[in-house]
């Protein structure tokens, strides 16, 4: 399996990695059955996503997935992060294996569901803005 220079990058010194203790907002997903479980962790403040964490069990791709998405991320406002899809963070790393881009659409969940988290504690109904987010890891056929 080929990795791009980026992914090897990300997986080897990922961004962003650790807990925010007083987090905005914070989104779990992923599948223990699969081995890929990605946690997210967001400072807001306004409408800008001024500090986030990831914590990722998984394979080296989930790590750096994890980590582009924190970055691309990182300094936005939340329209634009919820407009952030798993096809831009696999363009942003050039690429990743068929069998890994599962690990893209978790990295996309894990930030929508933060974000769902955040605008639950701000008594905002999160579906408009988030739709359905789907926690389970669905594409867990021979992945690990």
């Amino acid at each position: 399996m080929l990795y791009s220079e980026k992914v090897l990058d990300h997986f080897a010194n990922p961004r962003n990695v650790g807990d925010i203790k007083d987090a905005d907002g914070i989104g779990e997903v992923g599948n223990a059955k699969c081995g890929d479980i990605m946690r997210m962790y967001l400072k807001i403040d306004g409408d800008v996503i001024t500090d986030v964490k990831f914590q990722t069990f998984g394979c080296g791709a989930a790590i750096a997935t994890s980590s582009m998405a924190t970055e691309m991320i990182k300094g936005a406002k939340i329209e634009d992060a919820l407009k952030l899809s798993n096809k831009a963070v696999v363009e942003a790393l050039d690429g990743l294996p068929p069998a890994k881009i599962h690990c893209s659409v978790l990295a996309e969940q894990a930030i929508k569901a933060a974000l769902a988290d955040y605008f639950k504690k701000q008594g905002i109904d999160p579906t408009p803005f988030v739709g359905d987010i789907n926690t389970e890891c669905e594409a867990c056929h021979g992945c690990h």
